[in-house]
């Protein structure tokens, strides 16, 4: 597990920007998102659900340490972490918030993972469409609820889309109101071929 006792690591940058870091609900009351103030995982984004699963990325593999993790979501300038059943928030959150701050102002790395893999139809144009409204409309107001909405297949017989939730929207609640009159309500008006939307995580 990750040390918060830093003062001789030799990967710390002198002189760094100031990080800081703030705990913002989200609609999900299991998931809290932690947000700094400056991007650690740019265009990417990492779902760890378990830490059998978080290998990859030596953050979440950190945070997994701590007995009240349960799940972490890396994205842009935020993680998003899913709490232990009866773990209360405001024990836990300055406890999380000092280790986040000292891990990256250490310059630990976020992942190890370099690879981004293509989607699959993209050079269809109704997928294309898809794809342009996922990322014009959806994926910033769920990025903003500290989740991520990603696109995984359209089938063209049926009209069917099937996106995967991951973060704070993944076991929320509210998502399966959000996909169904949200998501599925926007792209069935703005794409005639498109029927119904599906999400692989609920």
């Amino acid at each position: 597990m990750f040390a918060l006792n830093l003062k001789n690591k030799t990967t710390m940058t002198e002189n760094t920007e100031y990080w800081s870091i703030y705990a913002e609900q989200t609609p999900n009351p299991e998931t809290m998102k932690f947000v700094f103030n400056k991007m650690i995982l740019p265009e990417e984004a990492e779902d760890y659900p378990s830490k059998e699963k978080a290998n990859a990325s030596p953050i979440a593999k950190s945070l997994f340490e701590f007995s009240f993790v349960n799940g972490v979501f890396v994205m842009n300038n935020f993680i998003t972490i899913t709490r232990a059943p009866e773990t209360e928030w405001h024990e836990i959150t300055p406890i999380i918030k000092e280790f986040l701050k000292a891990y990256v102002e250490a310059g630990e790395p976020i992942s190890y993972k370099s690879d981004k893999s293509n989607i699959e139809g993209a050079d269809n144009v109704i997928v294309a469409q898809i794809l342009d409204i996922l990322d014009t409309y959806i994926k910033p107001a769920v990025e903003n609820d500290g989740g991520m909405i990603s696109f995984k297949s359209f089938n063209e017989e049926s009209g069917l889309v099937t996106v995967e939730l991951k973060g704070s929207c993944s076991g929320c609640p509210s998502s399966t109101v959000t996909l169904k009159k949200g998501i599925e309500g926007l792209l069935t008006r703005m794409v005639p071929q498109v029927k119904e939307v599906v999400a692989e995580s609920l």
